[in-house]
């Protein structure tokens, strides 16, 4: 418990001294604790130090978990910032409050039919694939405008635009370009930074940082 205590407070102190400089608001900034492959007793330490935003890659994992721990955290927001088969929409629009990877036509047509058949309108990210990278899912730059205007007309609520920069690279110029594609098409929130460079993402105008290492400590093997 202080272990999970003084990690959530180091990364929020780190976020809070950011903003300052920026000129912004830690409260603007929204804080995912990346559970994924963290069963949940290891979740739980984090809950008891008031963490309430967390994120998970797959949903069939997520399913294992969650159900349980949100009977007695049911003030819980879950993120699912994987990739998502299509064939799994229905179980994501039902289990989740925000899915940061619609990135295709045919996952955005799988998640608005889900979502108009659970009646329930699930915010939803675009992952826009910022490095160019072939291995990366993601929608291609030049055809983000494109596909917002689709999203738009499914009636998907637009959550912003959210990246993974290429590893082993600078990323300051990748989420400098995901805000300027950004404000070019409207939208407010940007999904960028992880536990290696959250508090460059939150320099350049993250809105939602996905930190997993920096607050579970080392990952386990799946």
């Amino acid at each position: 418990m202080e272990n999970a205590a003084s990690r959530l407070a180091q990364v929020e102190g780190n976020i809070a001294r950011i903003c300052k400089p920026a000129r912004r608001e830690p409260e603007d900034v929204t804080l995912i604790a990346v559970s994924k492959t963290h069963p949940a007793e290891r979740i739980v330490p984090l809950l008891e130090a008031g963490q309430r935003v967390f994120g998970e890659n797959r949903v069939q994992e997520a399913q294992g978990k969650w159900p349980q721990l949100r009977e007695e955290w049911p003030d819980v927001e879950l993120h699912l910032i994987g990739q998502l088969q299509s064939n799994k929409a229905e179980d994501a629009v039902a289990l989740f409050d925000c899915i940061h990877s619609l990135d295709r036509p045919s996952l955005l047509k799988a998640l608005a039919k889900a979502m108009d058949k659970a009646g329930r309108r699930v915010p939803c990210f675009v992952q826009v694939n910022i490095g160019d990278e072939d291995q990366k899912g993601g929608c291609p730059i030049g055809e983000v405008q494109a596909f917002l205007e689709k999203v738009r007309a499914a009636d998907i609520p637009l959550a912003g635009l959210m990246c993974i920069p290429p590893a082993d690279t600078e990323p300051a110029p990748f989420f400098a370009l995901l805000a300027k594609l950004a404000r070019e098409n409207g939208l407010d929130g940007l999904s960028m930074g992880m536990s290696g460079d959250y508090e460059t993402a939150v320099q350049l105008g993250a809105t939602h940082v996905r930190v997993g290492t920096a607050l579970f400590g080392a990952r386990q093997k799946p």
